[in-house]
C-alpha cells in the first residue's frame, strides 16, 4: 500500500535527481559569496501548538532569519510548520505527495532511508564536498563525526547530516518536593522508597487536596510509555548488557527489546492496579494537554518526562502554574531512586546526535539550502536564537553568566532556547564552556537556579552513551518505523492496564506479535552486519 503511494513520487523524481547532478558543479549564479539572482527555499519548523505561543513559521525570530539570509546570500526563506508530535507520519505524506520542504527535519533515520531508497532523499555527500569551504560555520560546529555519522560504509551516500546534541541530557523522574515536605517524607532513593511515597500520597490525598482528592494521581504517565516510564523500566535492565545486545535490540528507541524489559512493565503494572498511576492516560494521545493542565492545576505527585520539563515555558509552564495555582511552596524536584541490579542510577543516553537534516530530492537548491544550515551554525547567529536580546529576553550578570527573563507576545520563543530553528544543534552554547554551564541554569525565568542544577546533574548521572555503528543500511527496518511503534505504544499501555493475573500473557501475546511484524527480522539483520563488521 505505501510503495503504491509513492509510484509517482519515483517517477517524477527522476529528472529532478538528474537535474540534481548536472548542477553539482559550482554554481556560476554564486559570487563573492552571494547569489546575483534571488533563490528561494522553504524550511521545515515544528509546530508545538503552545498556549500562549507565537505562529511558529511567521514571528520575530522567523523575520530575524529570512532578513539575514537575504541580505548575506540573496536567498529567500519560507518556513512550513510540520506538527511536532506526528512529525514522522507528516513528513512521510509530504515526502510521498512530493511536496516536502526543501530543508526537512525528523528524528527518524530510518523514514530518510525508506524514502532514500525510492529516489526520493538527496545524496548530500557529493555538495557538502564540492562546497566544503563555502560551509566553515557548519564544519566547525558539527565536525566530521556528526556531518559523515550516517554516511554507508559500502557506498558513501550520506542521506542526512547530525544534529548536534550538544548539552547530552535526556529525562528525570520528579516528585512534588511541597508534598514531601507536608507528609514527612525524604527524598526516595530506591524503588521502594519511591513506592512507599506513592501509596502515602494516594493515602493522604484530602490533606493534600482536600475537596479535590478525587482527583489524586500519584504518578502520571502517558501513552508514550517507553518514554515516560523509562526510569521505572530501565532499573530491570541488566548492568552487564554489552554494547553489541545494546545496538542489536536498540533500534526501538524506547529499548523495548532490552533485556528483562518485561519485568519492568510489571512494576508499572502492579502500581497501575494499585491505583497509583493516572488510570486514564491511555486515553490522550499525543499533543493532546490534558495531563499537562492536571500537572499544573496540582493533582500529580510525580512523574518522568524531559529532563527540564516542569520549569520550561515561563508564565505559561507547570512551575509558574503550580506557584499561581497552587502556592508559592509548590513545586516539582528531580529524584533518582531507581538502581539497578549493580546498584547504579544508570541513564541511558544517546550518542551526541539530535535530529536528522536532509534534502528531499525535490530540492532544487542544494547550495541555498546549504548554505541556511551554515548561517544558523554560525555562533552569532544561533546565540542570538538561543539567548536573544539583552534586555528583552536576557540580562547578563557580573560575572557574564546569561539570564534569562519572561518574555510573552510576538518576541516569545516556542521551544527552550529556539531549538525548533537551532536545527543543527540542540543546547545552549555560548561560544564558552564555563560561561554557557554558568548560564544554563540561569536560562529558566522564573525559576529558582537551584531547580535547574540539581535536575541538569541527575539526568546525566552515571550514564552510559549510545555508539555510531556503521553497518549500512538494514534493509528489515526499512518503513518500518512507525507501524512498530504504534504495536509497540499498544502493548505497554495494555500491558499496564492488564489484570495481574492476565499480564504474562497480554505481554507475551502483544511482544511475540511485536517480532513478527518485523521486530525479528530486525534484529536478525543488525545482528549479522554487526558481527560481520566487527566481530561478535
Amino acid at each position: 500500500m505505501q510503495k503504491r503511494r509513492f509510484v509517482v513520487l519515483c517517477l517524477t523524481l527522476l529528472l529532478v535527481v538528474a537535474s540534481s547532478v548536472i548542477a553539482l558543479a559550482a554554481d556560476p549564479g554564486f559570487v563573492d559569496g552571494r547569489f546575483t539572482t534571488t533563490r528561494k527555499i522553504t524550511v521545515e519548523i515544528y509546530d508545538r501548538s503552545n498556549p500562549g505561543g507565537s505562529t511558529p513559521e511567521d514571528n520575530f525570530w522567523t523575520d530575524f532569519i529570512k532578513k539575514g539570509m537575504l541580505e548575506k546570500y540573496n536567498v529567500e526563506v519560507t518556513f512550513k510548520p510540520v506538527p511536532r508530535w506526528t512529525e514522522v507520519e507528516v513528513i512521510n505524506n509530504l515526502l510521498a505527495a512530493g511536496d516536502a520542504p526543501d530543508i526537512c527535519v525528523t528524528y527518524s533515520f530510518p523514514t530518510i532511508q525508506t524514502y532514500a531508497n525510492m529516489g526520493g532523499v538527496t545524496d548530500l555527500a557529493p555538495y557538502l564536498e564540492e562546497y566544503k569551504e563555502l560551509l566553515p560555520n557548519l564544519w566547525d560546529l558539527l565536525g566530521d563525526q556528526n556531518i559523515y555519522w550516517n554516511r554507508d560504509p559500502e557506498t558513501g551516500t550520506i542521506w542526512a547530516i547530525e544534529a548536534l546534541l550538544f548539552q547530552n541530557k535526556r529525562i528525570n523522574t520528579f516528585v512534588r518536593e511541597d508534598w514531601l515536605q507536608k507528609l514527612g517524607l525524604e527524598e526516595p532513593r530506591t524503588m521502594e522508597e519511591f513506592e512507599n511515597m506513592l501509596r502515602a500520597f494516594r493515602d493522604n490525598a484530602e490533606l493534600l487536596l482536600g475537596e479535590d482528592a478525587d482527583k489524586m494521581v500519584p504518578f502520571s504517565i502517558s501513552f508514550d510509555v517507553g518514554w515516560r516510564g523509562d526510569h521505572v523500566i530501565s532499573a530491570f535492565v541488566p548492568n552487564d548488557m554489552s554494547d553489541r545486545d545494546m545496538w542489536v535490540y536498540g533500534f526501538d528507541d524506547r529499548h523495548l527489546l532490552w533485556p528483562n524489559y518485561k519485568e519492568g512493565v510489571r512494576k508499572l503494572n502492579q502500581w497501575y492496579n494499585e491505583g497509583l498511576v493516572w488510570k486514564d492516560f491511555p486515553l490522550y494521545g499525543a499533543g493532546d494537554r490534558t495531563e499537562d493542565n492536571m500537572i499544573k492545576a496540582g493533582y500529580v505527585g510525580s512523574f518522568i518526562h524531559n529532563w527540564d520539563y516542569p520549569y520550561r515555558d515561563g508564565q505559561e509552564g507547570i512551575h509558574a502554574n503550580l506557584k499561581n495555582l497552587v502556592g508559592e511552596d509548590a513545586a516539582f524536584i528531580a529524584v533518582e531512586c531507581f538502581p539497578n541490579d549493580a546498584g547504579i542510577y544508570r541513564k541511558y543516553l544517546s550518542a551526541p546526535v539530535d535530529r536528522k537534516v536532509f534534502f528531499p530530492a525535490t530540492n532544487k537548491e542544494p547550495l541555498a539550502s546549504l548554505l541556511y544550515l551554515d548561517f544558523i551554525s554560525d555562533l552569532e547567529t544561533r546565540r542570538f536564537l538561543q539567548i536573544g536580546e539583552e534586555g528583552v529576553h536576557h540580562e547578563v550578570l557580573p560575572d557574564g553568566a546569561v539570564q534569562s527573563l519572561p518574555v510573552v507576545g510576538e518576541k516569545i520563543m516556542n521551544s527552550p532556547q529556539n531549538i525548533d530553528y537551532t536545527i543543527t544543534i540542540n543546547g545552549l552554547d555560548l561560544g564558552d564552556p564555563v560561561l554557557t554551564a554558568r548560564s544554563v541554569a540561569l536560562n529558566y525565568a522564573g525559576v529558582e537556579a537551584r531547580f535547574i542544577e540539581r535536575a541538569y546533574e541527575i539526568t546525566s548521572n552515571e550514564a552510559r552513551y549510545g555508539i555510531n555503528v556503521q553497518v549500512g543500511e538494514i534493509k528489515a527496518q526499512e518503513g518500518m518505523d512507525t507501524a512498530l511503534a504504534e504495536k509497540r505504544n499498544n502493548l505497554l499501555a495494555q500491558a499496564i492496564v492488564a489484570k495481574p493475573e492476565e499480564f504474562d500473557a497480554v505481554w507475551d501475546r502483544g511482544f511475540n506479535d511485536y517480532l513478527r511484524s518485523g521486530g525479528q527480522a530486525i534484529i536478525d539483520e543488525r545482528a549479522q552486519k554487526y558481527d560481520a563488521m566487527y566481530g561478535n
